[in-house]
């Protein structure tokens, strides 16, 4: 289907994510169905989402100025103690509170019975004409629906309550609707939501004496979340919208059940600070086991999730220590590998090395001259003794470099392959090997060695 196949924004993403975790729906296809049928408005799905988890109203909803208008009746059954009406486990107790909307009907009293007659037509006449006022009024100037500045609704109401009545009330849950049911689920708490209606003819004295009251504000401090927002803002609006109240003042009691967060007690019409306090500790009293319970899966899972943790870290020491383990084991491999493959270079170097003086020994053969003559003149007779004892004799011309002795010398079978030529006595080395600095050494006559001379080898890589 097309709808299915439309690629998700990274706004309305974010938006399905916050709809779970404000309202605890694990359904993703019901999180988006929910916000596109209205129109991807947090605020409205999420209000709209508590309103159907909760059990229709007792009486039939009433616009906030509806119930204004008949706020004669709807508190005027007195401050006492009123009766309550139970709801069920998921609203505890309601406060009726409920006055009738015309005067008793006389049953004796013939006076009273002849004003009532004749007063009838004019208070008609005057309801009829005040509902159609208030009809046309409210057209023109409509209860806002659309939420802007959900957070500055809050705080204007906070500060505009606050320059009403004072500062001593319950301390105020600065942030919407969403962020208190947020903040009341993550904290494990209730949350009390509190709507005003500043038109309501009870609304003062509830405000002055009942919410100022010190043991309820401590008591709500304690063990609450308190929200609150008049109902002439959009932001109050919309929730009165989701919580249906039936009179005012109104106050509603969340908790956090099964996962979600569920009106479990509506206390509507005027109440005394007892009277409210002792309301509200007797739905925390019922409704508690299931913060326990929250507070114990919690708690569970965050045992899980630091053993898990814990786990996690041991298994990387582990790794970690596994890997310096194996990587020193790696780099001993490879230090031998290295010097084994060093060692084979270097005899591979010393086996060419040899290859190579024993192929300048057979091709440095023709640089050695022929050998004189016994009794020929100009002749120097020279002994030479090899490390390892050999001795060679020889007879060189005096004229004849000393390269000449130094050839005949290398290209002998047990000559060393670098070596040095010292006299006995005075001992003196004979420069004789050809080399950069000396490319022609010297002859027999010009080094001025003996007609009989003995000369020594000395072996240079001994």
């Amino acid at each position: 289907m097309a709808d299915d196949s439309q690629q998700l924004t990274q706004e309305h993403t974010e938006k399905i994510v916050q709809f779970q975790e404000v309202t605890g729906t694990e359904d993703l296809a019901e999180a988006r169905s929910q916000l596109e049928n209205h129109s991807w408005d947090l605020e409205a799905a999420v209000q709209d989402h508590l309103a159907l988890r909760e059990s229709p109203p007792p009486t039939p909803r009433a616009s906030p100025q509806e119930l204004v208008d008949r706020g004669g009746g709807e508190g005027d059954g007195g401050g006492g103690g009123g009766d309550y009406e139970e709801l069920g486990n998921s609203h505890g107790y309601v406060n009726t509170n409920r006055g009738t909307l015309l005067p008793a009907w006389p049953q004796s009293n013939l006076l009273s019975w002849g004003y009532y007659l004749f007063t009838l037509p004019f208070r008609l006449t005057f309801s009829s004409l005040s509902s159609l006022f208030l009809f046309v009024y409210r057209i023109v100037y409509p209860y806002p629906r659309r939420l802007t500045d959900p957070l500055g609704d809050v705080l204007r109401f906070i500060g505009e309550y606050e320059s009403d009545y004072g500062q001593q009330h319950p301390s105020f849950f600065q942030g919407s609707y969403s962020q208190a049911l947020s903040h009341a689920k993550s904290e494990l708490k209730f949350l009390l939501v509190y709507l005003h209606c500043a038109d309501h003819q009870d609304t003062p004295i509830f405000c002055r004496s009942t919410l100022s009251d010190p043991n309820l504000m401590e008591y709500v401090n304690s063990n609450m979340v308190f929200w609150g927002c008049s109902v002439t803002t959009a932001e109050g609006y919309r929730v009165s919208q989701a919580l249906r109240e039936n009179a005012y003042p109104f106050l509603a009691l969340i908790v956090l059940r099964d996962g979600r967060m569920t009106v479990v007690g509506r206390l509507e019409g005027p109440s005394s600070p007892d009277q409210l306090t002792t309301q509200l500790q007797a739905l925390v009293r019922d409704n508690e086991a299931h913060l326990v319970v929250a507070r114990a899966e919690r708690q569970e899972r965050e045992l899980t999730a630091a053993l898990r943790l814990q786990q996690d870290e041991d298994y990387q020491e582990s790794l970690r220590a596994d890997q310096e383990k194996e990587r020193k084991r790696q780099q001993e491999r490879e230090e031998v590998e290295r010097k084994e493959l060093e060692e084979k270079q270097k005899e591979e170097d010393q086996q060419r090395q040899k290859d190579d003086i024993r192929r300048l020994k057979v091709e440095m053969v023709d640089r050695v001259p022929q050998e004189p003559e016994e009794g020929t003149n100009g002749v120097v007779h020279i002994v030479v003794k090899l490390p390892q004892g050999t001795r060679l004799e020889r007879r060189f011309l005096k004229i004849e470099s000393l390269s000449s002795l130094y050839y005949y010398i290398f290209c002998h079978p047990d000559s060393p392959d670098r070596f040095q030529v010292t006299t006995n006595f005075p001992r003196q080395v004979v420069p004789c090997e050809p080399t950069g600095s000396n490319p022609q050494p010297p002859t027999f006559e010009e080094f001025r060695l003996p007609p009989r001379s003995m000369l020594f080898v000395s072996d240079l890589d001994a």
